[in-house]
Parts: structure tokens; sequence; C-alpha cells
């Protein structure tokens, strides 16, 4: 650098990714949705809400036709999360936990992270209107109804980085590392449910694959 000279550094750092889902994939999930077995997975769960049910991916579908592409693009903007699980590298990611969130008013999600390489949440139908919720809040941080993840920066500072929740964002979904730590926040004066879809995505250790690591070539 020449005598002078100014330049920052920004070290390099992982985050998520915004999915939108097609019409197609709304779909599949709804059906799954209406066709679950009513097993119940509250008890396995850190949120506060009404039912948290198990679905079932039939045959792989969601996760051949969705997660597999967000395994690669994760992999092609971040980086493979997986390099670091000390396992052989001919086997391949899975869905393990599949499940549907009901969630009525007054109900909430405190902070917690989850279980895999990767999860993800996908908000079906939502009720209710952040700005609605939160009109008149005198508060300095209004998150009524809105879903946060919560991280560290490299000073060790506490951030968040806010959902506020509309309508509009039915369909949206959040790929994310596990480890992350988020939370949902409870929404008022609506009696519908609010509907989410969340998973993990871990390795199978059990069945060889191809290498999960031909996904990004």
């Amino acid at each position: 650098m020449n005598e002078g000279g100014l330049r920052s550094i920004i070290p390099q750092n992982i985050g998520w990714l915004e999915y939108k889902l097609t019409r197609i994939q709304l779909n599949y999930i709804w059906e799954c949705i209406h066709n679950n077995k009513k097993e119940s997975l509250n008890s396995g769960l850190a949120g506060n809400l009404s039912s948290s049910v198990v679905l079932e991916d039939t045959k792989d579908w969601f996760y051949n036709n969705c997660i597999i592409d967000l395994i690669r693009a994760y992999g092609k903007l971040f980086e493979n999360l997986a390099d670091s699980v000390p396992v052989r590298n001919n086997q391949s990611f899975y869905i393990k936990d599949w499940w549907v969130n009901y969630q009525n008013q007054t109900e909430f999600n405190p902070i917690h992270n989850h279980t895999g390489v990767y999860s993800f949440v996908i908000f079906m139908k939502i009720p209710i209107d952040f700005e609605e919720q939160n009109k008149g809040n005198e508060s300095n941080a209004p998150v009524k109804s809105s879903f946060q993840f919560c991280y560290s920066d490299m000073l060790g500072k506490f951030n968040t980085y806010t959902y506020k929740l509309k309508s509009e964002d039915e369909g949206l979904m959040l790929f994310f590392p596990s480890e992350l730590n988020h939370q949902v926040y409870p929404f008022y004066d609506c009696d519908e449910e609010r509907i989410t879809v969340a998973g993990n995505v871990l390795i199978d250790t059990d069945v060889p694959q191809p290498s999960f690591r031909s996904l990004y070539n």
C-alpha cells in the first residue's frame, strides 16, 4: 500500500439463504401437512406452541427437488459446512427431522438452535402483519410477531437480524447453519394460527452414497 493509503478489511463470514418456494413445492408441503400422521414433536422442541407435528418427505421428494439445490448454493456462496464434520467423504445429506408448527396468539419460540449441519424454516401461513402488530409500540425494539436470527460479531457483541413478517412472506424459506441461534416472538389480537414448517439436514453415516463433495462440482 502506498504511503497515506487506506483500505477496509472485511473478514470472511457466513450467513443464510432466502428462497421463495415455487407453487409446486408449496403444494407438495401443504399436501404433507394435510396427510401427516398427527405424531406430536412438542416434547422434543424448544417452542412454547400449541402443536408441532412430524412430517414425512415421501420418497425424499422435497430433499431432491429443493434441499440439494440449497446445499449447493450455500457451498458456493459461503462454504461447505460438512467439511469440518469427521466422517467419510462418501456420505450424503438427508432430512433427519421435518415438522409443522402451529402457533396461536401469545405463544412463542425462545432463542435456540438445531441439531444438524443445515436447518430451514418455511413460512406457510402468516395471518398477521408486523406493522399492524407493532403499531403504537413505544419500545425502541419492536419485535411482536417477528422471526429473528441472533449472533455475535467479531467483537463479541450480540446482534440480531429481524424478519418483520407479513402475508407477502408466505412461501419464504430460510436456509441456515443449524447452530445459528434464532427465536420467534408472539403475536396478539388474532384468532388464526400461524403455520411454519421446519427441518434439519444431517449427514447420512449409515448408507454410502455418492460423495456430497460432488454437489459442488
